[in-house]
């Protein structure tokens, strides 16, 4: 049986994997940051309340989380890389014109790479 494998499509591919990386660091950051503002109010917003207890619940709840989200990559997001080559054997959605109006139609280029035509 004869197996063939096309190219994917540049549009199909994953995105490299610096911008992943640098995308992963700014949620981390991102979320970081939250943590530290909820700590910041946790402590210096008087008089104390139940929003004590949601700042202090998201100080202790958001590093786990920011981690989890920073390890999680794209790696867990499937992506079907498309070929061109399978597009290209469909069959095109809309015929051709007929050959005399293409003859007629200056904006057409037609190029031969046959050896035979060269010459």
């Amino acid at each position: 049986m004869k197996h063939t494998h096309h190219a994917p499509s540049v549009t199909s591919l994953p995105q490299a994997p610096h911008d992943e990386a640098s995308h992963r660091v700014r949620r981390y950051a991102l979320t970081m940051g939250i943590r530290t503002v909820c700590f910041l109010l946790m402590a210096f917003v008087q008089p104390y309340g139940w929003w004590t207890w949601v700042f202090g619940i998201g100080a202790a709840v958001l590093p786990y989380i920011a981690v989890v989200f920073a390890n999680a990559g794209s790696d867990s997001d499937e992506v079907l890389a498309e070929s061109p080559q399978q597009q290209l054997d469909r069959p095109a959605p809309t015929a051709a014109p007929p050959a005399e109006e293409q003859a007629q139609d200056p904006g057409i280029l037609t190029i031969h790479e046959n050896r035979d035509e060269q010459r």
